[in-house]
């Protein structure tokens, strides 16, 4: 069983594990422990942890910021070991029902243009709206577009 929880500075140890998991390295998508701690006190900054209710360890992760009616999936995350289990769909459904709580009328995200979490995406209702070219720049040193998603919100 799985339950989601707000992270916490203290919890950034097992998220950057999760990362460096899920994360290829040649891609060049995952953030530093710099990066996700220096945004996590900032206005409108949740991060949510998926944790596994009989170990408690951490298994997955989102961080978002929701601030002026917009909301941002900035990572989402889930170790390689229980991926296809249903956990990012978990957490991406936290990450809309929290944006729609706190009054956002757009959701939104981007992601790598040939990333499996493409689907999953899809399949929540979030809709292509723009791409930027050659955004991610990997340790290969090759470029790979980013593609923005937008979900419709219901007001």
């Amino acid at each position: 069983m799985i339950k989601l929880r707000d992270a916490r500075s203290e919890d950034l140890d097992g998220v950057m594990e999760i990362m460096s998991a899920a994360f290829d390295p040649k891609y060049g998508e995952a953030w530093t422990r710099s990066q996700c701690a220096g945004i996590l006190p900032m206005e409108g900054v949740r991060m949510m942890l998926a944790q596994d209710e009989e170990d408690s360890r951490p298994c997955g992760f989102s961080l978002y910021r929701t601030i002026a009616g917009d909301s941002e999936l900035l990572l989402l995350a889930v170790s390689p070991r229980v991926q296809k289990q249903g956990i990012g769909r978990l957490l991406l459904s936290e990450f809309i029902e929290a944006s729609k709580r706190c009054g956002a009328d757009r959701i939104h995200l981007e992601v790598r243009d040939d990333n499996s979490a493409i689907e999953l995406y899809r399949s929540k209702g979030f809709m292509p709206a723009g791409r930027r070219r050659k955004y991610y720049r990997g340790r290969d040193g090759e470029a790979r577009d980013a593609l923005t998603f937008v979900l419709k919100v219901d007001i």
